[in-house]
């Protein structure tokens, strides 16, 4: 019996070690295959390229973002972090591309009485004046990014006749509550400055 299980391992190694792969005989219908699987994804990152520029122009209404005050006074706080971007207020899909907004990049915010600094490199820098502030909260996700309960800073400002919600996550995210707190207490401030 041992004979027998040494005979029909040697004879299936003798098999395996005659059989080879099937040599590729039609190059022209490879080569044809993988130029076509490359056209294909190119015309889809095509198709995407231009469905965000007809985004970006359907929302070409959108003024000009508005920049940094020479004097914007001494910071209240600071935040590095993250920018994911921005869409219409309370509609957490509809994403703003126009002016760059829809980019997502690092950040760097800063708050003072004059309102909120948002510099980002690679990307547009924007100021949202004090008098343009909303509100802000925590919010779990924004056009594209979902995170966890509370994981995201949401800013709603008003934009021309817009309402945008801009979403930023600090790289810190215990900082989260203190910016909303301070965002909103200088909200409230100013809306009872208006109502006098």
């Amino acid at each position: 019996m041992t004979a027998l299980t040494s005979l029909t391992y040697a004879s299936a190694a003798y098999t395996a070690a005659e059989q080879k792969s099937a040599e590729v005989t039609d190059w022209a219908a490879r080569i044809g295959w993988v130029v076509g699987l490359l056209l294909f994804i190119a015309l889809v990152y095509w198709l995407m390229r231009e469905g965000w520029k007809w985004r970006g122009t359907l929302q070409g209404d959108l003024p000009e973002l508005p920049g940094a005050p020479a004097e914007p006074g001494p910071a209240k706080l600071t935040m590095s972090g993250r920018y994911h971007g921005s869409t219409t207020a309370g509609q957490w899909l509809d994403r703003i591309v126009a002016h760059g907004l829809g980019t997502r990049s690092r950040v760097e915010l800063t708050l003072t009485d004059a309102g909120l600094d948002v510099v980002r490199p690679g990307a547009t820098d924007f100021f949202v004046p004090a008098a343009q502030l909303r509100e802000a909260r925590l919010d779990k996700g924004i056009a594209g990014k979902v995170l966890a309960e509370g994981g995201l800073l949401v800013v709603t400002w008003a934009h021309g006749d817009k309402l945008l919600d801009s979403g930023f996550r600090s790289d810190r995210a215990a900082e989260h509550n203190e910016w909303v707190e301070a965002l909103n207490q200088m909200i409230k401030k100013k809306q009872t400055e208006g109502a006098r």
